[in-house]
């Protein structure tokens, strides 16, 4: 799997740590438990998007791009990333932003996220939830064509298959970390929303043969329509990386029992996972998407799931940067 063919511009902090979670393992008495640290990979206070954006920012620039253009929630992760990239190539950038929520206390709609887009310079456009976000972002995008300029629109998540390369890539740096220790994975969990990371993930561990599992915990959509979206974005995916078809059905499997009311809306599992993580293992989630992972991570080996003896890897996708917008959820 040679990744080097495609277009890429390296910011990201990377190899991220693969850790241990001794004292998470303890106090849940299951399997055992790792981390995989990509809320550390460096780019305005990291996340799983830098990745994604190390090829689409590559490919922007190879087709002389002068603007980038993307979409998300109020609080979204990916804005504030592909903000930063933006700032870093001298590049313009547009976010537009869906109220998905509901909510519009000042905290949610200024603070986190939204703070460091308005840092790196970002514009922002706000639009009621359910706008047809992608026709928006085409709409701007003909609007700075007309003025001259060169914009490059990258989707939500930055979910499409240049951006999956960058969780491809992912995975052959974990099964790497995992041989370098001798370690055996028996699963991988992570939390899933626009697909771009899981599909991009399975892609790579199929194209490699690696024979770990990995299961998304949604945050969004239903099991049936996440696991879907992942497939075809995951059959694209290696498409594009040139080995079309490896990639089946069962290898996308998601549960999406942990989003409780709605995306982005806090659960009390949810907050109890981020307290109990920052407790025990001195690491932060956020409200949005590692925090509902981690619930059902936490409660699938409370419910014996995984074998006691296998190792199971958490990849940590970033968002700390969220908790900020949500000073309500914890009862602290």
């Amino acid at each position: 799997m040679h990744l080097s063919r495609f277009p890429r511009q390296r910011f990201a902090h990377l190899p991220t740590p693969l850790e241990p979670m001794e004292r998470l393992t303890r106090h849940l008495g299951g399997a055992r438990l790792w981390i995989k640290r990509d809320d550390c990979t460096g780019l305005a206070s990291g996340g799983n998007k830098t990745r994604k954006l190390e090829f689409l920012v590559g490919d922007a620039l190879a087709k002389g791009a002068d603007t980038l253009i993307t979409q998300g929630a109020t609080q979204s992760n990916h804005a504030r990333q592909t903000a930063a990239a933006a700032a870093r190539f001298g590049l313009d950038c547009h976010i537009l932003l869906e109220d998905r929520t509901g909510n519009q206390t000042p905290e949610y709609t200024e603070n986190g996220n939204v703070l460091l887009d308005r840092l790196h310079g970002a514009e922002l456009s706000r639009f009621a939830g359910g706008t047809d976000m992608n026709a928006a972002m085409e709409a701007l995008a003909s609007e700075l064509r007309e003025k001259g300029r060169k914009p490059y629109v990258i989707p939500g998540g930055g979910s499409n298959a240049i951006g999956a390369l960058g969780y491809a890539n992912c995975a052959l740096e974990l099964v790497a970390q995992a041989n370098e220790r001798g370690l055996k994975l028996d699963h991988a969990v992570h939390a899933t929303g626009s697909a771009g990371t899981q599909a991009g993930f399975v892609a790579g561990l199929v194209a490699i043969n690696a024979q770990i599992p990995v299961l998304g915990i949604g945050v969004r959509a239903p099991k049936e329509k996440q696991e879907q979206n992942v497939y075809e974005l995951a059959c694209r995916t290696v498409e594009h990386m040139g080995v079309p078809g490896i990639v089946k059905r069962e290898h996308v499997v998601a549960n999406s029992d942990y989003v409780g009311p709605g995306y982005g809306v806090p659960t009390d599992g949810m907050a109890e996972a981020v307290k109990l993580l920052a407790r025990l293992e001195g690491i932060l989630l956020d409200p949005v998407y590692t925090g509902k992972g981690m619930h059902g991570l936490i409660d699938l080996v409370s419910k014996g799931f995984f074998a006691k003896d296998s190792d199971v890897v958490f990849l940590h996708t970033g968002g700390s940067a969220g908790l900020f917008a949500y000073p309500d959820a914890f009862d602290l």
